[in-house]
Order: C-alpha cells, then sequence, then structure tokens
C-alpha cells in the first residue's frame, strides 16, 4: 500500500545491517525504472552498473520493480536491467542488498515472470494499510517534530476526515495524512492572521502557544470538503 513507510523501513534496515557489520556502509539508493533502464540500445547497461556500483556496500531499493519488465515488448530493455541485477544479486550477495519495492498484486505476476528474481529474495514483507486511528497517532508525531500542538478536541475531527477520506480514491497512508497537516498549519496561520492582525484581539500580540496551536477547526475546514463536495469532485478532496 502507498504511504507506508516501506523506503523509510528500507532506510532503518540499511542502519542496522550496518551497525551489524553486514554491510560496509549502510546507506540506501532508491531508484526507479528510469534510474536504470536506457532508452536506446547500449544505454541500459551503464545505467544500471551506475546505479548498483552507489549502492555497493549498502542497500539498493528498486520501487516498483515491475516497471522493469513489459510483458507486452520483447525489445523493451528493461529485461537487460534486470539480467544485470540477477547476476548481481547472484555474484555480490556480500556486499551489496537488493530489495524491491511494489503493489503487492503487481510484485507477485512479476515475480511470475521473473522467476530468477523471485528465488533470489528470500524475505519479502507485506505493508498493508494503516487504520484511522494509527494514522492519527502518526499525525501526532508530525506535529510534534514540525513543533506544533494539535488541541486535544481536534484529534476526533481529523479522525473522521481521516475515515470519510479512505472511503475515496488516491488515498495514500502517511502521505495523506502529511498533506493534511500542511493544509491544517496552513489553516491554523490564516484562522490566527485573521485573529491578531485583523480583527486586532489582544492589541494584536499573539503567543507562540497561539502559532504553534492546530484546532479543532483547522481540520474541520479539511472534512468539510469532501462532505459538501460534489460527488464527482470528491477525489481532489
Amino acid at each position: 500500500a502507498p504511504g507506508t513507510g516501506k523506503t523509510t523501513v528500507a532506510v532503518r534496515m540499511g542502519q542496522i545491517l550496518a551497525k551489524m557489520g553486514y554491510s560496509r556502509r549502510g546507506h540506501v539508493v532508491l531508484a526507479t525504472r528510469d534510474d536504470l533502464v536506457g532508452q536506446y540500445v547500449g544505454h541500459t547497461a551503464p545505467k544500471t552498473k551506475e546505479m548498483i556500483k552507489k549502492a555497493m556496500g549498502g542497500l539498493l531499493l528498486v520501487d516498483e520493480a515491475y516497471y522493469l519488465y513489459n510483458a507486452s515488448n520483447d525489445r523493451d530493455y528493461g529485461q537487460e536491467c534486470i539480467e544485470i541485477l540477477l547476476n548481481v544479486m547472484e555474484n555480490n550477495q556480500d556486499d551489496l542488498v537488493v530489495a524491491v519495492a511494489g503493489y503487492k498484486d503487481r510484485m507477485d505476476k512479476f515475480f511470475s515472470y521473473i522467476p530468477g528474481m523471485m528465488s533470489r529474495i528470500g524475505n519479502h514483507i507485506d505493508f498493508p494499510n494503516y487504520k484511522s486511528d494509527e494514522l492519527v497517532q502518526i499525525s501526532s508525531v508530525m506535529a510534534r517534530d514540525l513543533e506544533y500542538d494539535i488541541h486535544p478536541d481536534a484529534y476526533p475531527v481529523f479522525q473522521h476526515y481521516i475515515e470519510e477520506r479512505m472511503k475515496l480514491p488516491y488515498f495514500s497512508n502517511a502521505r495523506t495524512v502529511r498533506n493534511a497537516m500542511d493544509r491544517a498549519r496552513m489553516n491554523s496561520a490564516i484562522r490566527t492572521f485573521e485573529r491578531f492582525a485583523i480583527n486586532g484581539e489582544n492589541g494584536g500580540l499573539c503567543t507562540v502557544e497561539d502559532l504553534r496551536s492546530i484546532m479543532s477547526e483547522d481540520f474541520q475546514v479539511l472534512l468539510d470538503d469532501i462532505l459538501n463536495a460534489d460527488v464527482d469532485k470528491r477525489i481532489f478532496a
């Protein structure tokens, strides 16, 4: 599932392997098809080898790995990339960890086309969607890291927003939470500006607490956007 922390886990894994002495550097190199596959004959091998070189001593994470293989095109250059990766995974397994990530159904299909990849990937980890209460906890951590304080009354409103947003297309778990937090912070800034700069509350002077507070009305704006939007436009809420 998107936004469930696959890349974050890969980074942590690289750090753990380094501390345990299983990898020299423990760094993570994130790659996609654009980083690995060329656009003309003779272009793919140098690109793939360059990314492998960067990842040596650490972990190479290939995101949405199923895009490397195009079953409908025998001349697709992704096959060359896969063959190089398989060779490196076999001969350099003491100095490179390769992880592939993507949606489960597409990854299963990808492995069925490339059995050599399946046999070289020893561990499979499923990243399911978070529950709404877990996403609320994530929002609390994000707020803390951004030095904001979410008012206790705001959490039920935010959870209601998350539950409604989960029913719509393109839901992305923690990524959706991050976008919602960005909007809530903007709403908080607008609300604070109106209170003190426009309406002149407290002589126009606000406190640090005022600037850091995210209130229920800041999330209510997001919730109202979903609940009151036209059905055809709700996916954009």
